[in-house]
């Protein structure tokens, strides 16, 4: 029996991999990977979900077999924050780090499931919402980069997945990774544009182009446009020290606690804006909700087992900063906060215009550098 049981897998591998081998987009790969992969495990749902860093959200592409209320077969705009997702953040660096490699793991609507670092409640709770008893959970690993996730589920009261199922699943993951690869070249180099290929966050030519958007909105309805400029401390001592690989792992770790805790502001952008340098960049949310998410990125980046921890600086037009006439200005108003945090060594986001006419970020901002040789004088005036 067991020997069948293997038999039959190991064609469906070699089947997924065969009507792959055909598709010629992205999601027409990821689609006949979906629908492959449920009949595979003998599963009543599938679905395919990209790890879209630059936002931090978990963006589902494809739903395939029984749908529950609200689910698409291709949904345009259904995506969950990693922040309640943590386990395909934190897995990777707590596990591969370690020399790991990615495994599917199995959940229950019961919470029993077995994710990197116990139980999602997240996870089992929209299993009982959507009426399933189990889940597989596969990553989808492209270039040595988590790209998204393969999720599997069975209907409540049929027979649960078990250890057998996960592993399975890990190699059904990785043959979709490959169909994928194969027809995402093409698109990769209009995504690469806009891309930080170190990190997978947003460049300074997406943060340009969104920031420009972002104060049309500021300017035609009022929308509250916020800005968080973040310095990694210490990676030039990591580098001198342990090498630059790990200053680029180090880099790379930062990265993704930048993604995660900019989940927490929905459709914000994330980016590296060269060297040691990185932002967000948040539309409509409140100002104290932006300063409370820098907040987060400082106490996660001190816990890290490398570096200084990061000095954040933060400019929002809900604040009383004066009027922001262009991108400029508001990263004039974030560098002089981030640079008063570095001067300070604040374990918390300085955050321009709170401390009244006089604030010293605001002087600092309208105050040209002393010296020209100043390592760190404010984007503005480097212009």
């Amino acid at each position: 029996m067991v020997d069948g049981t293997a038999d039959l897998r190991l064609r469906a591998v070699v089947e997924l991999a065969q009507a792959l081998a055909t598709e010629q987009t992205p999601l027409a790969a990821v689609r006949a990977g979906a629908r492959r992969a449920r009949l595979a495990m003998d599963a009543s749902f599938a679905a395919i979900s990209t790890w879209e860093r630059e936002t931090g959200r978990l963006r589902v592409l494809v739903n395939d077999g029984e749908l529950a209320p609200g689910e698409e077969p291709e949904p345009e705009d259904e995506s969950y924050s990693v922040h309640d997702f943590p386990e395909i953040v934190e897995f990777l660096h707590g596990e591969w780090a370690r020399g790991g490699e990615p495994h599917a793991w199995v959940e229950t609507a019961e919470g029993t499931g077995a994710s990197p670092g116990g139980s999602s409640w997240g996870r089992a709770a929209a299993l009982r919402r959507r009426g399933r008893g189990s889940c597989v959970v596969a990553p989808i690993v492209l270039h040595g980069r988590a790209w998204g996730e393969l999720y599997v589920a069975r209907r409540a009261g049929a027979a649960g997945f078990d250890r057998r199922d996960a592993d399975f699943a890990t190699v059904l993951a990785a043959v979709v990774a490959a169909g994928i690869a194969q027809t995402e070249r093409l698109a990769e180099v209009q995504r690469l544009a806009f891309t930080d290929p170190l990190t997978g966050l947003g460049n300074r030519r997406a943060v340009d182009v969104r920031l420009d958007e972002a104060l049309e909105r500021h300017r035609s309805e009022g929308a509250v446009v916020s800005l968080v400029v973040c310095d990694l401390n210490g990676l030039k001592k990591v580098n001198d020290r342990l090498g630059h690989a790990v200053g680029d792992r180090l880099l790379e770790r930062f990265g993704s606690l930048l993604s995660l805790c900019g989940a927490m502001l929905p459709g914000s952008l994330a980016a590296r804006l060269g060297g040691d340098e990185f932002c967000v960049v948040a539309v409509g949310q409140e100002a104290d909700e932006v300063v409370a998410a820098a907040d987060e990125l400082c106490r996660r980046a001190a816990l890290l087992d490398v570096g200084e921890g990061v000095a954040c600086g933060v400019a929002s037009t809900g604040d009383p900063i004066g009027p922001v006439r262009s991108a400029r200005r508001l990263f004039r108003l974030a560098d002089a906060a981030q640079y008063q945090a570095k001067a300070l060594r604040a374990p918390h986001p300085v955050v321009a215009g709170r401390e009244g006419p006089e604030d010293p970020v605001l002087r600092l901002a309208d105050t040209p550098p002393a010296q020209d040789s100043d390592r760190r004088r404010l984007r503005g005036h480097r212009r």
